[in-house]
This record gives C-alpha cells, sequence and structure tokens, in this order.
C-alpha cells in the first residue's frame, strides 16, 4: 500500500509539473530528455543488481507492442496540458478502467456481467459531468484525456495478455525507448516541415520540435525522469506483491492528489460538478476491482 501510495503520489506531482512547464518546452523535447534520463537511470539500476539483462525484455513484440500504446497514451495525456485543468486531465485518463471492462471481452475473452455493465453507466456518467460538453467552453481537447485512457487501457490488457513475466526495469526501458525514437523522429520532422505558424502559436507545445534548451527545462527533465522511473517502480512491485484488486481501488487516490497539486501549484480547484464527475469515476473503478477480486476468489 506505501508503495502504491508513493508511485501515485511522484507521479502526480510529476504530471502537474509537465502542465507547469509546459510554456518552457515542448512535449517531444520533453520526452526526448526525458527518455534519455529514464534509459541512463534503469541501465544503472540494471547494472547496480548485477544483472543488466533486467532491461531486456522477453517478448519483444509484446513489449514494444505495450510501448507503443503507453507512447500514443502519453502523448494525447500531455499535448493538452497547457489548456486543460490537473484535475480534467487525472480524470480523462481514470477512466481506463471502463475502456478495461468493454475491452475485456473481445480482447482477453471474459465475460462482462451486470457489475461492470453497472461501473460502465457510472463511470460514463461521472466522465460525462468532468466534461460537461453542454457548457459553452467545452473544447475537443478534453477529449484528449479520455482518449488517453482508451490507450492506457490497451497497455494494461496487452500487459496481461503477453507481458506478465516481464521485468518493471523491461517495460520501462521499452517505453523511454520508444518515446525517444519518436520524439527524434517528430523533432526531424518539424525542423524539415515546421508546422504552420497559426499552429505553432496556438498549440507550441506539440507544433514546436525541440526550442531552445535551457537549464532549468533539462533539470526538469532530469527530475521528471526520477520521478517518473520511482513512480512506475513503485506501481510496479506494489502490484507485483499484492493483490491487484485490492490495491486498484487506492490506485484512484490519484485523482485526489491532482486536484490538491492543481491548488498548490496553479490555485485551482475542481468545480463541484466536476468532485462530483471524478468521485462516480472513482467509484466506478473500485466497483470494478472490487467485482475482479469476486471473480478471483471464485475461481
Amino acid at each position: 500500500m506505501v508503495l502504491l501510495l508513493i508511485g501515485v503520489f511522484v507521479l502526480a506531482l510529476q504530471d502537474s509539473l509537465v502542465k507547469l512547464m509546459s510554456d518552457q518546452t515542448s512535449f517531444w523535447q520533453f520526452q526526448t530528455l526525458r527518455s534519455i534520463g529514464n534509459l541512463c537511470f534503469a541501465a544503472l539500476l540494471a547494472y547496480s543488481s548485477g544483472n543488466l539483462r533486467l532491461i531486456i525484455p522477453k517478448k519483444k513484440k509484446a513489449v514494444f507492442l505495450r510501448a507503443g500504446f503507453m507512447t500514443i497514451c502519453m502523448f494525447c495525456f500531455f499535448s493538452g496540458a497547457p489548456f486543460l485543468s490537473v484535475p480534467q486531465m487525472a480524470a480523462g485518463l481514470y477512466t481506463y478502467p471502463l475502456f478495461v471492462s468493454l475491452l475485456a471481452a473481445p480482447v482477453l475473452g471474459e465475460k462482462v456481467g451486470p457489475w461492470r455493465i453497472g461501473a460502465l453507466i457510472i463511470g460514463s456518467c461521472g466522465a460525462l459531468l468532468v466534461l460537461s460538453p453542454w457548457r459553452e467552453e467545452f473544447t475537443l481537447l478534453q477529449m484528449l484525456p479520455v482518449c488517453a485512457g482508451l490507450f492506457f487501457a490497451a497497455n494494461i490488457l496487452t500487459i496481461r495478455k503477453a507481458c506478465r513475466e516481464e521485468s518493471p526495469l523491461a517495460l520501462a526501458s521499452a517505453v523511454s525507448l520508444t518515446f525517444l525514437g519518436t520524439g527524434l523522429v517528430a523533432i526531424t520532422l518539424l525542423a524539415l516541415f515546421p508546422a504552420p505558424k497559426a499552429l505553432e502559436d496556438s498549440m507550441p507545445f506539440i507544433a514546436i520540435g525541440w526550442p531552445n534548451l535551457t537549464m532549468i527545462v533539462l533539470g526538469f527533465a532530469i527530475f521528471a525522469s526520477v520521478l517518473n522511473l520511482t513512480g512506475n517502480i513503485c506501481l510496479g512491485r506494489a502490484y507485483q506483491t499484492a493483490d491487484s484488486s485490492w490495491l486498484a481501488p487506492l490506485d484512484f487516490s490519484y485523482l485526489l492528489l491532482a486536484a490538491i497539486w492543481s491548488k498548490l501549484l496553479f490555485d485551482v480547484w475542481p468545480t463541484g460538478i466536476a468532485i462530483a464527475g471524478m468521485s462516480l469515476i472513482a467509484a466506478a473503478g473500485i466497483l470494478t476491482g472490487w467485482r475482479e477480486r469476486i471473480s478471483a476468489t471464485k475461481t
């Protein structure tokens, strides 16, 4: 439980800091620098443990497929950071249990019973409250974190289906390599074929490849790398050493922590409707985890 809470705490901090720094760097620059840091730290951890093979995946195709899903997930999650609040980003991402339930039947062959259907309905209502599409200020950018939730669910299902025996360092290293590759490609393409000026002005975080690199941005990327690797290792270790269906409800403390960091860093607290929506999303995820635990006990 302590490992999970530490992991959620540092990842919520990292995500909030990315939003804070989004006007000083670009998504591609940040991901490239953070990926280099992650790879260096992962290799150092593997070397210190006396087994460098820990960073080498056993099933390369499955591991890099999962890494591809995570790359798309993080693009969707962070690309809207300059325009969305941290709670909006968090609530969108944490719709992932709904997508896991929807995709579990076709991908894993699991049955979707009335409890899961009920959780889907509750979670969908919560997402609707957070998005509030009836408001004038609603934009399609608010759907980006929900898309991130879809690809995060795809990542979870890939792990369940084909990556259960992989080491956390191998999974993290594959994601970092994929981030690094896509970052370098995007930076090169944007240097050769710059985005239209209007797009650069409206969405510089993703339309600019490599802005001027400052020591502040470099230090931030290194710090984010430490937070990212620490958070993911803590979460991975937590789920390896305890019942995932028992830990899963605690994972939703991310929503509360995201709201707290939003208040501390941006002096923005979610509205009453948003809090109600986030509560419904958390309730749906907790209900899904509880039913999975009951099902596992019966089998």
